[in-house]
């Protein structure tokens, strides 16, 4: 059962039907059917209108699964009393309850999420955690199964959301099956910090840490120590590591290197040099360093992060 309304994004509603509808042509037998709280179709945020299969009142008296998606403008679908109140209904009635990208938000202001691991899109995680502390957010994974809740990242994170659940109901055999047709990852590597500025600092508004910050950015490979950052403006090391840590979240070295690893990400999206001279470049090092770095921070080698980000055309080589 997918939960639809105006303004909904059309992906998070047409992947996990997709891969559903896939898995039936494979053994399976899901009963996909759309609902809206108005019982009308409803517009997408890209304008393509969906139909609605069936009314609330006309579906079974218990459902098996509910797939909750999103909207961009999530303050807009939590103020929605009728999905609301549609939401609740429909995950009371059902064995397990998901949500693809910012439809966490609608789970979260029903309560569902209450006590609950959750993930959604990398950029909304700071906002569904700030909205709703009850819930226990998490950035970087796909998607997190907290009991019969299941929250997914961003858009088509839906797929690999939709790709557990066959997976769970019929075996990796046919979620592998259903993956390959749909040309897709059975289980994508890495999480959503390969896409997102993940170690991005809090804004600074100290002159002191503006300038260490400005400083690093302008040449990342100097040899930024925290002594010679903290000599460069003026004050003691333990002093500026105290500032740092107060106005950023994190400490100058982390600082340094998360500066370094945003260096090293763009000149491998943009030229050709090879792996070693990018660490250098970027003040990471050596090819080494720099690999334990990505692996650590985006999970990923720099290799491919180079194949993965650069261009669409890698994946045709």
């Amino acid at each position: 059962m997918v939960a639809a309304f105006d303004g909904v994004q059309l992906l998070d509603v047409t992947g996990p039907a997709e891969v559903f509808t896939t898995a039936n042509a494979h053994g399976a037998r899901y009963d996909v059917r759309v609902v809206s709280p108005t019982g009308a179709d409803v517009r997408t945020s890209s304008g393509v209108r969906i139909g609605v299969d069936a009314t609330v009142a006309s579906l079974p008296a218990r459902l098996d699964t509910l797939v909750v998606p999103g909207r961009r403008d999530w303050q807009r679908a939590v103020a929605d009393q009728r999905l609301l109140a549609l939401v609740t209904e429909l995950s009371g009635r059902a064995r397990r309850t998901t949500s693809v990208c910012a439809g966490a938000f609608v789970l979260a202001q029903t309560g569902a999420l209450n006590g609950r691991r959750a993930a959604t899109h990398w950029q909304l995680a700071t906002q569904l955690a700030t909205a709703y502390p009850q819930v226990t957010v998490e950035a970087d994974p796909v998607f997190v199964k907290d009991g019969d809740v299941i929250t997914s990242a961003g858009v088509t994170a839906g797929i690999d959301l939709a790709l557990c659940l066959v997976e769970d109901d019929h075996g990796a055999d046919i979620a592998r099956d259903v993956a390959r047709e749909l040309v897709v990852f059975m289980a994508r590597p890495g999480g959503q910090s390969q896409f997102s500025a993940r170690l991005a600092p809090r804004e600074a508004k100290h002159p002191v840490v503006r300038q260490v910050m400005d400083s690093v950015g302008t040449d990342p490979a100097s040899p930024h120590s925290l002594e010679s950052l903290a000599r460069e403006v003026g004050v003691s090391a333990r002093h500026l590591g105290r500032l740092f840590r107060r106005e950023t979240g994190m400490t100058p070295g982390r600082y340094v290197e998360s500066v370094r690893l945003e260096a090293a990400q763009a000149l491998l999206e943009a030229g050709n040099d090879s792996v070693d001279r990018v660490a250098q470049d970027s003040g990471l090092g050596s090819s080494e360093t720099m690999r334990r770095v990505f692996q650590h921070a985006l999970g990923i080698t720099p290799t491919a992060y180079r194949a993965r980000f650069r261009s669409t055309a890698e994946a045709t080589r």
